[in-house]
Formats: structure tokens, C-alpha cells, sequence
């Protein structure tokens, strides 16, 4: 898969552009996007690539039929179909009728941001390595239209509260999500056993960044404490965790950090230098120069551009 390796995107809008598809709809001031797949997918039959996103994606197919691959996973979309993928699997697709087939995609970040800070301990079904899609009859399909549907008409009015107001439209989404799939559902006693250290990895990195946001602990695990928390060693936890997810141990750890620091700039006062201390950082200025590298602003700037955006 050498080639396919390479067909990794961060957002939707680098996706479709690569894809050669419309993507003026898409919003790049946002980690959030919306829209019905008629307006993009004007050719049909398509077939997608494979590829490998870095971000959620939420599909609802009211009225359309097609195909969904998602790592090993393989099923057809028909109508009442709900189906969601996490980021980091090895992705294609192809559609051969689309009338009202709704997609959303989001980031950690955006989730995190405007949604709710713990979401993956109040929504735990996220961090599912593959999600079975289900088939809803279309009483219960229309219950999450209207959410969709006043989301999107959210997405489209560009004012200053939009993303807070998507925010919490889409807790409401959740938390029917979570009501009719996955009420008692536990990821990590899905699976195998590398699915099951993949999962207990992804809600220990989580816990732990959560922890260290709050101030409860003070010191940034490193790849051993991981690999120590399983008992295993820590070469064989980066090999499960990149074959499994085809992510490097060190980039989910890179990305939860960048993640967690945006909330804490975003969503608090607390002094840069505490931050970058509660992160693991022995010098703010190590911080600094590290969330730039990985933002193209410095923790200063982000946090002006957040105030003056929301003021």
C-alpha cells in the first residue's frame, strides 16, 4: 500500500481538492464541515481512492445506495444507514445513487473546543477501532435528520456563535447516537488483542491529558509508561499501534498535546507558562516554539486570534 500510504488528509477540504472534487462549500476557518454528497457527487457511479483521514466523519444516508470499506470492514449503504469512522483508518468508497446522504466531518480539536472537553469520557463509543453501521427504520432516521438538517442550517450562517451553537446541536446528535447504538457500549473490551491495546492505549493517552489539563498529575508519560501500563515492551506497543491505526505512537502523543494546549488556550486564563509546565514542558519557551512548529502561530497569537474571533 505504498502509494495509498500517501493519500493522508488532515481536513475534508484537502481531501476533495486531491480527489478532484467540489470543495467550495467547504469552510477552511472551521474544523467542521457539512454538507449533502448530491452537490459534490454530480457523476455517479464513483469510486473513491484509498485513503487514510485524520479526522472524524458522521454519515447519514437518507435516500441514496453505495459501498463503504473501512479497513477490513466492507458493507453497502442503503437507506436509514448511520455510520461513523474515527481518524487514522485506511478508507474508500464508492456511490451509485445519491439523493439525501449527509456527511460531517470534525476534528479532535473542534470536538474538544466546542462540543465537550471530556467527549471521550462521555462519549466512549468514539474511540470504537470499527464501528458496524446500523440501519434505522424511517421514524427513528428522522429523528436524526431534523439534528442534521439544523446543523447544517447552522454551518451556513456565518455568525460569531455558529460553532459554539454546532457545538451543542451536536451533543444532542451524541447523545441519540449513544441512545439508540451504543447506550452500555465499552471499546475496550472490543476486538482482538492488538484491538484491545490500541483501545487501552487511546483511553489512557486521553485520561492522561485530561489529568494533566486539570492540574491532577504533573509529569507527560512517556512511550515506556504506555508500554509499561500493559506490560509490554515499548517497541511492541509502537508496532500495534502503527499497524493497527497507521499512525506512529509519537504523532498520537504529538497530536493529543496540540489538541490539549488549544483547549487550554481557548477555554482558560491560565498563564502560557503553566500550560506549557502542565504539558510537560520544563520551559515555556520549548512549548512555545513546539505549538508553532505544529500550529504556525505562536501560543500568544492563538490565544489573541480566539479572543478577538469570540469578543
Amino acid at each position: 500500500m505504498k502509494d495509498e500510504e500517501k493519500l493522508i488528509f488532515n481536513n475534508l477540504k484537502e481531501q476533495y481538492i486531491h480527489f478532484g472534487l467540489p470543495a467550495d462549500g467547504i469552510d477552511e476557518k472551521t474544523d467542521f464541515a457539512i454538507h449533502n454528497l448530491k452537490d459534490v457527487h454530480t457523476i455517479l457511479p464513483y469510486q473513491s481512492l484509498i485513503f487514510r483521514p485524520n479526522f472524524f466523519s458522521f454519515v447519514f444516508v437518507k435516500n441514496g445506495y453505495g459501498r463503504y470499506t473501512t479497513d477490513e470492514l466492507v458493507f453497502d449503504t442503503v437507506p436509514g444507514t448511520i455510520y461513523f469512522t474515527n481518524p487514522g483508518h485506511y478508507k474508500s468508497y464508492n456511490w451509485h445513487k445519491i439523493e439525501e446522504i449527509y456527511l460531517i466531518t470534525l476534528s479532535e480539536s473542534f470536538l474538544k473546543e466546542n462540543v465537550h472537553k471530556d467527549i471521550f469520557e462521555e462519549f466512549p463509543f468514539l474511540l470504537a477501532e470499527t464501528v458496524q453501521p446500523r440501519v434505522l427504520s424511517s421514524d427513528a432516521f428522522s429523528e436524526f435528520e431534523q439534528l442534521y438538517l439544523l446543523i447544517n442550517k447552522e454551518y451556513q450562517n456565518h455568525s460569531a456563535y455558529r460553532n459554539r451553537i454546532i457545538g451543542n446541536l451536536f451533543v444532542v446528535l451524541l447523545l441519540k447516537i449513544k441512545e439508540y447504538f451504543w447506550k452500555d457500549y465499552n471499546p475496550i473490551y472490543e476486538g482482538n488483542r492488538s484491538s484491545q491495546i490500541v483501545k487501552e492505549f487511546k483511553r489512557m493517552l486521553e485520561k492522561h491529558y485530561r489529568d494533566l489539563g486539570n492540574g491532577l498529575i504533573e509529569k507527560a508519560y512517556r512511550v515506556q509508561d504506555y508500554a509499561d501500563a500493559q506490560s509490554l515492551h515499548p517497541n511492541y506497543l509502537s508496532n500495534v499501534i502503527k499497524i493497527k491505526t497507521g499512525k506512529p505512537i509519537g504523532t498520537w502523543i504529538t497530536e493529543k498535546t496540540i489538541s490539549e494546549a488549544r483547549a487550554l488556550l481557548q477555554n482558560s486564563t491560565i498563564a502560557i507558562k503553566e500550560i506549557a509546565y502542565r504539558l510537560g514542558f520544563s520551559e515555556s519557551t520549548h512549548f512555545s516554539n513546539y505549538f508553532k512548529k505544529h500550529t504556525g502561530l505562536s501560543p500568544v497569537l492563538f490565544r489573541k486570534q480566539h479572543i478577538a474571533a469570540t469578543s
